[in-house]
């Protein structure tokens, strides 16, 4: 095995190479494939742990001994020139390059291998570890080493990856006309100033072209009054032209289907969505579905959003589903409330909490106002809808919706959303003394505070459907994280 020095270049060993980066803390692997201007030609040139796949490179997890990229230089595209290995701190253990012991790349091939130890790194987060590169007609390695301060999100950057990509929604048609929706009750009590001026009307969708065709009679049978209780009789009588050939209350209206365009309520726990072309939703929210429709993965959204759940450990684990017919969704029997934005106001959510959004809408991974530093140099995060549309959110248990007309106060745990217009920030109740340093609290350390004028929705519980406060985790972690704040608030 050969060792690399910082700036050294090879040949390159064979045609297939397998680039290791290992490190004694967590990091993630990634690669760019670059064009002649060090640009990737778009974004499906990032090749990381959201998108494991590119022309000639695939990423794979090492679980545990080192993330590895396969390069096959005569599978790569004749206008890309170079591919470069990087690897970023994951969040997981130091915060800098400086305290994270020993860091190395070994490429290797079945004609042998070369690795590079990087040493001497200080404040960076993020490295170009290797680069391959093609020079005079064939393929050379180079040892870089290069850091950058500002991770994973500054070298996609740094090579041209668009990690703002959200396309800007399209303009929503306007609704048609209606009666004014009743306000909700309680809010607002008052005329609000400008700054907070809710819709005078409920959001209303416009109506797609497609009506969904009633079910056959033998799907939707007749209303029963109560079903009457079951008493065999002496002798079967013969069947009768038009009889039912059984009864139960499953039958009542209640647990019909219900009707209506967009995203609607069917009963408590489950949204039925009239699909005339796309809708997003939680992925694996689906339950039942009728007619013809796609499912794409999306992660979460967005190479931007990828970057920033992994970073923050917020997000919405996303798919785009498409076609013609009616979709079911639910998320382990949570409770579904519809939200309808009108434009003038955003909605910040915990991302463990969205269900399903009209694509009408956008999202963004923002850092709560006030909360910077209360856990990590991470802070606390949550999803920020903005636009005009309906989103379906769930919570567990029944929920109060508090007007902030004065100073409100809420568990971190338990709010589930609030008016993006909201001043927030983190108000610490127990005092600190003897009872906090022998293990003595309240259990109430820390609230989260609002002012301005808008809601609050907060859940009976705190632990929100898909773990603590900060959403699913993303990457290699997704699912398993418990977010930026972790248990701090537990």
């Amino acid at each position: 095995m050969t060792t690399l020095a910082r700036g050294e270049n090879r040949p390159a060993p064979a045609d297939r190479m397998t680039v290791t980066v290992a490190c004694t803390v967590g990091v993630d692997v990634s690669a760019l494939l670059l064009g002649p201007d060090g640009k990737v030609r778009s974004d499906a040139d990032f090749v990381f742990f959201n998108q494991p796949v590119g022309p000639g490179v695939t990423y794979r997890h090492g679980s545990g001994r080192g993330d590895m990229v396969d390069v096959q230089t005569s599978a790569l595209p004749a206008d890309v020139d170079k591919v470069v290995v990087t690897a970023s701190l994951d969040g997981s253990g130091p915060a800098t390059f400086a305290g994270a012991g020993s860091l190395q790349a070994t490429i290797g091939s079945d004609s042998g291998a070369l690795t590079f130890p990087m040493s001497g790194l200080t404040t960076e987060t993020a490295v170009v570890c290797v680069e391959i590169y093609r020079r005079g007609g064939a393929w050379k390695v180079r040892a870089v080493g290069q850091g950058y301060d500002n991770g994973l999100a500054g070298i996609a950057t740094a090579f041209g990856v668009d990690i703002d990509d959200e396309p800007a929604p399209p303009p929503a048609a306007a609704p048609p006309a209606s009666p004014p929706a009743a306000a909700a009750p309680g809010y607002p009590p008052a005329a609000p100033p400008p700054a907070y001026q809710p819709a005078a009307q409920g959001y209303s969708p416009p109506p797609p072209s497609y009506s969904p065709a009633p079910p056959p009679p033998h799907q939707q049978p007749p209303a029963y009054p109560s079903a009457p209780a079951y008493s065999p009789p002496a002798a079967a009588p013969s069947p009768q032209q038009g009889a039912l050939p059984m009864q139960s209350e499953l039958f009542d209206p209640s647990h019909a289907e219900v009707n209506g365009v967009g995203i609607q309520k069917q009963g408590g726990k489950m949204v039925k969505v009239a699909v005339n072309g796309e809708v997003m939703a939680r992925a694996g929210s689906m339950v039942a579905y009728q007619g013809d429709m796609q499912f794409k993965a999306l992660g979460s959204g967005g190479i931007g959003r990828a970057i920033q759940q992994r970073l923050t450990g917020e997000g919405v684990p996303l798919m785009n589903v498409s076609g013609r017919g009616d979709l079911f969704l639910a998320d382990s029997a949570a409770d579904v409330h519809l939200i309808d934005l009108d434009g003038t106001d955003g909605l910040t959510i915990n991302g463990s909490n969205v269900l399903a959004f009209d694509t009408s809408l956008s999202y963004n991974i923002q850092r709560v106002q006030g909360a910077a530093g209360v856990a990590s140099n991470a802070g606390l995060f949550n999803c920020v809808f903005t636009g005009r549309g309906r989103i379906a959110i769930t919570t567990h248990g029944s929920p109060v919706v508090l007007n902030v007309d004065q100073p409100t106060y809420a568990d971190p745990q338990a709010a589930v959303a609030w008016s993006s217009s909201l001043q927030t920030g983190i108000k610490r109740n127990d005092s600190f003394g003897l009872g906090r340093l022998i293990g003595r609290s309240t259990g109430e350390g820390l609230t989260l505070s609002f002012s301005g004028r808008g809601f609050v929705i907060v859940q009976p519980s705190e632990l929100p459907p898909g773990g603590l406060l900060g959403g699913t985790g993303g990457g290699q972690q997704a699912g398993q994280s418990g977010g930026a704040l972790g248990g701090l608030f537990g």
